[in-house]
């Protein structure tokens, strides 16, 4: 009967697992730079809307003080009256009488049509605009549970290659486990060398000046970054500060 060793706290954070709901450390590396990837888009379309919101407002200006109305309005009457009961009355009656006009006339025309027209985005055109982008950001946080289907499709379909992938990982694990002491020496000279950052120092000095808040900011395990607790060990060099869990130490 075939066993597998078990992990140990600081190797499980490389390794995924499938009935875990929670997002795994190297899963959420690949979401950030997907989210990161997303930000070129969200700033071009803010461009977008900045710029057609502006262009709007300037051609609104426009139209408003180039605006130019003209009224026209004429009135004519002509009317000519004969007086008397003559025949010569009656004959210019008849003639001049044709002459008798009356005519009104208004007339309003503007610049409008020569003018820009302004149609900015609408708040439902926004919406479209931005949903699209909102879909992209879920689906960058959701990606994470299907890629996890992909080995069991995998296994479905091609169990012999998925049987020697798994080998593989098994051996690389065994060598890795075969190194470990060495890797994690060599991990933690390498944090050593790099000097503290300004944060650190100002945690560190005010948990010497208030012990109390010792329960607040909490160190962690150097290698596997476990919270503090009563039973971890720090690292005997006076010149030290290094914080290791029992099972690390």
């Amino acid at each position: 009967k075939q066993t597998l060793l078990p992990l140990l706290r600081e190797e499980t954070s490389s390794y995924i697992f499938p009935c875990h709901l929670a997002v795994q450390r190297p899963e959420l590396q690949h979401m950030v730079l997907e989210l990161l990837r997303c930000i070129p888009l969200l700033l071009f379309l803010l461009f977008v809307c900045g710029l057609d919101h502006f262009i709007f407002s300037i051609l609104s200006i426009i139209q408003h003080h180039s605006f130019i109305e003209y009224s026209y309005q004429t009135s004519h009457h002509l009317s000519v009256n004969v007086m008397g009961t003559s025949l010569m009355a009656q004959l210019l009656r008849t003639t001049i009488g044709a002459l008798n006009t009356s005519f009104d006339t208004e007339v309003e025309t503007s610049n409008l049509a020569c003018l820009p027209q302004p149609t900015g985005m609408t708040r439902k055109q926004y919406l479209n605009t931005c949903l699209p982008l909102g879909a992209l950001a879920v689906l960058c946080l959701a990606q994470v549970y299907p890629f996890r289907l992909r080995r069991a499709i995998a296994a479905f379909y091609f169990p012999k290659r998925e049987k020697t992938r798994v080998l593989f990982l098994y051996n690389k694990l065994l060598r890795q486990r075969k190194n470990f002491l060495h890797l994690q020496r060599g991990r933690v000279a390498r944090q050593a060398r790099q000097p503290p950052g300004l944060g650190t120092l100002l945690l560190q000095w005010c948990r010497r000046r208030w012990p109390w808040l010792r329960r607040c900011f909490r160190r962690r395990c150097t290698l596997c970054g476990v919270p503090e607790t009563p039973r971890q060990q720090p690292c005997p060099n006076p010149g030290c500060s290094a914080l290791y869990c029992e099972p690390c130490w």
